[in-house]
Order: structure tokens, then sequence, then C-alpha cells
């Protein structure tokens, strides 16, 4: 193996390539933490979308996979979430992922435990408050990434993070597929790249097929970013669900975030004064807007609708653009093989010398 493949993010998380299968909802369950990380990548499970009982049964059935490190996501507003930090540190997981909104005392806890703290971050200006918060690895997530993503194209991101010297590996995620793209980061000065879409696409994922066939026929130009799903900027492939949603009126968006938090309660079994005390909790401790929390609820009765029944016309697709440049769906073993290779053909041309 090249050299450069070995990096301080490697050294960090005790995996083979620098390379981070990132936690997707309903996407990265154990069965794609078990490819990945079998694959020599580091995979997390998304547990943001679990609750306490699901999340210990997941990290058991990777446990008893797989002998490979790998890292559990979870969102700070969450139910249930203190009860999966504890079970995190009981079972001795390598790191613990987050996005908006992080508790202060949750990763303090988790650091205090020895488990790796890695925030995923849309702007520059967050870098600096992840790593004095306590991060040890920052994923840098420009606007080409898909789900919830930024404005700032990842490059410009990167260059805005790196030149900040903020002692903790970096790693690029937005627009990543194949070789080239790591072999770019690496020289561009991150430590690795982080990749959703790409393992979403792949064998190994339990996406349904039907939902896979429309990623695939996706184009870079039809993967726009929208806010109607749940007020924040998220990108999705362009389908008839979503052109509805486009084309709600505010009155009609509201009534149908009432019925899918209806339907949500039932699912978690959480109360209406809890819905509303975990939208409060969310809008005073983020930049969000009660609306924009509660209008959250449109997003997992949505999705699930598309990547666990598979019926894509009726859900949304979150996706990074690089879906458009995706054609097959090749296990996780050949994929993370045939990024390496590509890698280290790519990086030798660096190193021949001109006689």
């Amino acid at each position: 193996m090249h050299p450069v493949l070995s990096t301080s993010l490697t050294q960090a998380l005790g995996c083979d390539y620098p390379v981070i299968q990132t936690a997707m909802g309903w996407v990265a369950t154990s069965q794609l933490v078990i490819a990945s990380v079998e694959a020599g990548v580091f995979g997390f499970l998304a547990a943001a979308v679990m609750d306490p009982a699901e999340c210990e049964a997941e990290i058991q059935k990777i446990k008893s996979a797989t002998s490979k490190p790998f890292g559990v996501n979870i969102h700070g507003f969450q139910p249930g979430v203190e009860r999966i930090v504890d079970m995190c540190i009981d079972h001795e997981i390598t790191a613990l992922s987050y996005g908006r909104g992080p508790n202060p005392k949750i990763v303090s806890k988790v650091k205090n435990a020895g488990l790796k703290c890695v925030p995923t971050i849309g702007a520059g200006k967050h870098a600096s408050r992840a790593v004095n918060m306590g991060a040890d690895i920052v994923v840098c997530q420009g606007q080409e990434g898909g789900g919830h993503t930024g404005a700032t194209p990842t490059w410009l991101l990167l260059t805005d993070v790196l030149d900040q010297n903020l002692g903790v590996p970096i790693v690029a995620c937005g627009g990543f597929k194949d070789g080239r793209g790591l072999a770019a980061a690496l020289a561009f000065g991150a430590d690795g790249v982080a990749m959703g879409t790409r393992f979403m696409m792949s064998a190994d994922s339990p996406t349904p097929d039907a939902t896979k066939a429309e990623y695939i026929k996706s184009d870079v130009s039809n993967i726009p970013v929208s806010t109607k799903l749940d007020g924040l900027r998220q990108r999705m492939i362009l389908n008839h669900t979503l052109d509805e949603l486009e084309k709600s009126s505010r009155f009609g968006m509201l009534v149908r975030a009432l019925k899918n938090s209806w339907k949500f309660k039932s699912q978690t079994d959480m109360s209406i004064i809890q819905t509303l005390k975990t939208a409060w909790d969310m809008a005073s401790k983020t930049d969000l807007t009660i609306g924009q929390t509660l209008m959250a609820a449109n997003a997992p009765m949505i999705i699930q609708r598309a990547m666990v029944e598979g019926k894509p016309e009726e859900g949304v697709l979150p996706s990074g653009q690089i879906a458009g440049l995706i054609y097959d769906l090749p296990d996780c073993a050949e994929i993370v093989s045939k990024i390496i290779a590509e890698t280290e053909t790519n990086l030798m041309r660096f190193s021949r010398t001109e006689v």
C-alpha cells in the first residue's frame, strides 16, 4: 500500500484506508457497516434514526460479525440519546459522530470515555467551534453532499478549514466516489474522504432495489437542494414527491407536517408534549425556528417510503450529486479495492521523476 494512504485518520480510527462510510438514516444499518469495515474503511451505524433497543441490537450484530473498529452516529435531540451514548461507551465503540446542535455534555462524556468525537460541519466557521468543543476529527461536507448539506462547495470549504490549522484530522466529504477523488483530497491536504452515496449504491446496502434503480437513473443536474422537506437545506433527487413539495403552499406544508407528525408520534411513542418539548429544545440550541423543527416531522415518514419500503415515487431520495456519475452497484469489497488501486495509480503519477 502506498505510504500516503496511512494518514492521521487511519491511525486515529484504526481502519486500513483513509475512507469513512457515512451514517445515512435507514441505509447505514449493521448490514452495510459490516460490509464496509470488512472492506477496510471506517463505517458509522446510523443510530440517529433508531431507539436505544434497536441501536443495541445493531451494535451486537456488528460486533458478532467483525472485530474491525466502527462508529455510531447520533442526533443530539433524539429520544433516548443518553442511553445510546452509554451503550456505545459500554460496548467500547471506537467513535461517535454527530451533526448540528451537539450537546457539550455528551461530547465531554464521550471524550472522557476514550471514544473519538467526529462531527460533520458544513461551514468553515463551525470547524473551530467543533474542535474547541472536543472534536478529534472533523468531517467537512461541501454542498455537493447528500441529505442535509451546507452552501459552500467541497473544495472551498476544505480550503477554509485546512487554512485554520486546527491540529486534528480533516476529512473531505461531498462529491467523492473513486480513487481519483481520494488522491486529489490527500494531495490537497485532507487526511481522508467520507462517502455516503457510493456505499448506499452498493450490493451490500439494504436500500430496496427499486429505489437503487432511481439513483442509477439520476443525473447530476437533477439532484437539487430543497428546504421543503424539513425546513433545512437538503439535497435530494428530483422526483414526483419532491416536485409536489416544492410546489406546496405554506398551508399545504403545515397540513402535511401535522399528518406526518402524528404518524411519527405513533412510531416513536412520543406524546404531543414530548414532541413539542423536543422541538423547543432543538430550536433553543440551534439557529432553527420552532416551525422548522416541527417541519422535520415530514422527513422520517417520507424518506422511509423510498429508502425502507421501496416506493421511490412516494418518498424522497436523499442523495449526493455524485449519484449522477455512478452507474453500477458492486459490493463494498469491490468498491474499496478499486478506490485504493485507483488512488495508488494516481499518487504514483506525482512521484515519478523525469530524467
